[in-house]
């Protein structure tokens, strides 16, 4: 007669126990053993005998090891067998960018341009697969000579491409057998870049361009970039350009731009507003963009009147209205005088002329809203400015906001005064504070950023290693910003990078805060697929991010596919996380093919680091 125990235990497993629920019991004894044995066993000590780091513990000590393998292995006990690694997607998905599938937009009905804009739920998500780099991708070269020089093979763009483009800038790069390169004089416009940025200058009442900076122009947002001509040399200016133009399934001035090592993303004007916050840029430069400006009763000339700050600037150049004849300069009168009407009712003035330039600047005036006629442009209702892909408006913000200050007013370093602190809501000490824990951060990962992190005996954070070369990463994206503290701790430290700063439209919008610090940012929803093309950053970071998303209604495992996507081949990941998230992303980052370790970080913490680097797949 059995005892009343094994007939409770048949009532809930039956006759005789599943194999995998007796494996489950094996491996939690062991696991538990190999757990608590380790704090009075010198078994694990002998293997890990290496000294401790000043900021880090072992790379991966034994008894977490254990507990991720126990945790893995119950997984594999109640899911019957181990996920296998992800494979490639088809070769015609190279150049996959996901959200921009006019086919599928069109059948849903979007059309009048709308068909070529974001829809991420009008895409539908097929099997989940790693896109392939392709068949003659290179490695890039490093900045700064991976600005002026690009692997031909890294983007898509044919030869017959190349020279039957009508573009002035692409007709002056040089199509060599495998490379790409760009003159430093690289031919924008007329005079070559240089003469043009000068002339700019000159119509603004200054000595050069050099004195951008000191004329309040920091930040600079390049519609319809070309290939990046201006944009870079704005950068040489130490200026921020973050170009921005609409999404092309071949020769893309975004993906070309970004090979480049410059800022830039995909982003339209259409028929939605783009994801920056008001009062985001101190110009806005338009040179042979494609829009036209007077359509849609002027809401694409809004749009640009809530990006800019007060007082800034808004530059367009129209090489097709040169006048050459009476005929065209009179075309050209009769387009601009719509603009000219128009931007009188949003309080821009037309400052200059020359050529086929024209330069508006925004007021700086707050009255001017208010002393308007009553045909005007309305003024918006507080609360309306809330700009993640949200529809354009037919109003202008006007002067509500706290942020409206004249940028001629502005600090001219990252360093925020105390009061432009008070009015994002955040404290000096705080504020200094975050930088401080960048700028220790920023040293311990930058010592990390080599192979040897993933052999048996694993390089180690400290001054006695070689550590990489300053120009060792060039696109970095921080996935979750707060106030852009990464960004800083790189400018500080001199490293030769840009910083993508995302800030989740989850998370508290700190993105405010770190344009007016000068720093390329963006909204983005973590649940949706990025705007850029594949293969773009070199270092991806996200500190809180897993956890933050976690009691959201987005996947993780999508998540990661959509990092190795935009992740260059040899590209690193840096995430810092509590140690079940931790856990999670280890594993995912197995599927993806990532070599991957777990730091444990010495601070009584359950905080814990995880450094992947992305293999160079050849197949």
């Amino acid at each position: 007669m059995r005892s009343p125990w094994l007939n409770k235990l048949s009532l809930i497993f039956g006759p005789r126990p599943p194999v995998s629920w007796l494996l489950l019991c094996f491996v939690s004894v062991l696991a538990l053993i190999a757990v608590f044995g380790s704090s009075s066993s010198n078994t694990f000590d002998s293997v890990t005998s290496t000294p401790v780091p000043e900021i880090y513990t072992n790379y991966r000590r034994l008894k977490e090891q254990a507990a991720v393998d126990y945790f893995e292995l119950r997984t594999l006990s109640l899911g019957a067998s181990r996920q296998r690694e992800l494979d490639l997607c088809a070769k015609e998905r190279e150049n996959y960018v996901p959200c921009y599938n006019v086919t599928a937009n069109l059948l849903v009905g979007f059309k009048d341009g709308e068909e070529f804009d974001r829809h991420c739920e009008a895409s539908r998500q097929g099997k989940r697969c790693l896109v392939r780099p392709p068949k003659d991708y290179k490695i890039p070269l490093r900045w700064p000579a991976g600005r002026d020089v690009i692997w031909s093979g890294n983007v898509k763009i044919t030869k017959d491409q190349f020279l039957s483009s009508g573009s002035m800038t692409k007709r002056l790069m040089l199509l060599e057998e495998n490379q790409i390169a760009f003159h430093s004089e690289d031919g924008l416009i007329f005079d070559g870049v240089k003469d043009y940025s000068r002339q700019i200058a000159e119509m603004m009442g200054l000595g050069s361009d050099s004195d951008f900076f000191q004329a309040g122009v920091r930040t600079v947002l390049d519609i319809g970039c070309g290939f990046g001509s201006f944009g870079a040399h704005l950068v040489s200016l130490q200026l921020m350009a973050l170009c921005i133009a609409a999404y092309e399934a071949t020769g893309s001035q975004v993906q070309l731009a970004l090979e480049r090592g410059l800022p830039a993303m995909i982003g339209n004007f259409v028929s939605r507003q783009l994801p920056h916050p008001s009062l985001s840029f101190d110009m806005v430069h338009c040179a042979q963009c494609g829009i036209v400006w007077d359509k849609k009763e002027g809401m694409f000339l809004i749009e640009v009147d809530r990006l800019l700050k007060p007082g800034g600037y808004f530059i367009l150049t129209s090489p097709t209205s040169k006048p050459q004849g009476s005929a065209t300069g009179m075309k050209k009168r009769n387009m601009l005088t719509p603009l000219e009407q128009f931007t009188e009712k949003i309080c821009w003035s037309l400052i200059a002329q020359q050529d086929e330039t024209f330069i508006w600047q925004k007021t700086a005036d707050a009255h001017c809203y208010t002393s308007r006629k009553q045909n005007d442009v309305p003024l918006c209702k507080e609360g309306r400015d809330a700009p993640y892909y949200q529809a354009l408006m037919p109003c202008v913000i006007g002067a509500s906001s706290k942020r409206w200050i004249p940028i001629q007013n502005r600090s001219s370093s990252s360093h925020l005064s105390s009061a432009e602190l008070e009015v994002h809501g955040v404290s000096t000490e705080d504020f200094f504070d975050d930088l401080q824990v960048w700028q220790s951060a920023l040293k311990n990962y930058w010592s990390l950023l080599t192979p040897l992190i993933f052999s048996d005996h694993p390089k180690r954070p400290g001054d006695e290693d070689p550590l990489p070369p300053f120009n060792m990463v060039r696109n970095v994206m921080d996935m979750n910003a707060h106030y852009g503290g990464l960004n800083a701790a790189f400018l500080e430290e001199k490293k030769s990078v840009w910083v993508m700063n995302v800030v989740p439209v989850s998370a508290r919008n700190t993105l405010p805060l770190i344009l007016d610090r000068g720093f390329p940012g963006v909204l983005h929803d973590w649940c949706e697929p990025f705007p850029t093309y594949p293969r773009t950053y070199d270092m991806l970071h996200a500190n809180g991010l897993l956890s933050h998303l976690s009691s959201e209604r987005c996947s993780l495992m999508d998540l990661f596919v959509e990092m190795d996507r935009i992740l260059r081949p040899e590209g690193w990941v840096v995430l810092s996380d509590k140690l079940g998230a931790i856990e999670w992303a280890r594993a995912h980052a197995t599927q993806i093919r990532w070599d991957a370790r777990v730091i444990d970080l010495q601070n009584g913490s359950d905080q814990r680091l995880l450094v992947c680097q992305k293999p160079f797949v050849k197949k």
